[in-house]
């Protein structure tokens, strides 16, 4: 029994098994689109419907085989785990107030992520700049509630809609960092009330939009470069003992033969 889930384990691994299962991912997320079309599923709804069913039961065979293949191991894997959670809520029938769960069906798309490698080091890149981003979306609050206090303050009665409370102010200010409609809409407007305003808005556009959102772009791709070195330190240090347990075996059988 052991030999078999080894077997089967080595033929899940394999690349053909993993470029079946990205392809049938892909097909699935085109027929979901076409699921949108009221007239193509007034045309095609039953063979849609049924191609749809044909690719979950390949996520739920698939899903049964690697169960079958690393028994209890299989949920030590945060992507088994996360490929387990999508292909159940799949499941669940999309019944009265479960409708919304017909919806969710898109989300098997995002087993691509687990599927294919490169997606993957992007999400571990992430997740690993998670701690680091904190401190910087602390200091990027701190930053936002000075500017949302001092607009308030300062042009809260003369433009109520966009400053006049700290809520207000804190979505006017967030909607100048991502530098949508920042200047002819809100900047220019509130300049020819307050001649002097660019002396608060540009400041705040360069530390927030140039300088903090940098610093996280920057943790991000140093935290995939990390996780970049350290797949490929794994991958060369499997590459040696491979090369070693040869080297042992041809040494052993020379000793024999002498």
């Amino acid at each position: 029994m052991s030999d078999f889930r080894t077997r089967l384990a080595e033929w899940l691994a394999r690349p053909i098994v993993g470029n079946f299962i990205v392809g049938v991912i892909v097909f699935n997320a085109v027929i979901l689109g076409l699921e949108t079309s009221d007239r193509i599923m007034a045309s095609f709804g039953p063979l849609i419907l049924m191609l749809d069913t044909l690719c979950l039961a390949i996520f739920v065979v698939e899903i049964m085989l690697k169960l079958v293949a690393h028994g209890l191991r299989f949920f030590r894997s945060g992507w088994n785990l996360f490929d387990f959670v999508i292909v159940g809520i799949a499941l669940v029938p999309a019944a009265q107030g479960l409708s919304v769960l017909r919806a969710l069906r898109i989300l098997r798309v995002l087993r691509v992520v687990s599927a294919v490698p490169s997606l993957r080091r992007v999400v571990e890149g992430l997740l690993t700049a998670l701690p680091g981003m904190g401190s910087v979306f602390l200091l990027m609050s701190i930053i936002f509630y000075i500017g949302a206090v001092m607009a308030t303050k300062l042009f809260g009665d003369a433009f109520p809609d966009w400053f006049g409370t700290i809520g207000l102010s804190l979505y006017t200010l967030f909607q100048i960092m991502t530098l949508e409609s920042w200047s002819m809409g809100i900047v220019r407007p509130v300049l020819e009330v307050f001649p002097y305003a660019w002396m608060f808005f540009v400041p705040f556009i360069m530390v927030t939009t140039f300088a903090v959102v940098n610093l996280i772009v920057g943790l991000v791709v140093n935290s995939m470069q990390d996780a970049h070195a350290e797949e490929s330190n794994a991958a060369t240090d499997a590459y040696r003992d491979e090369v070693l347990e040869k080297l042992q075996a041809i040494e052993e059988r020379l000793d024999k033969r002498g």
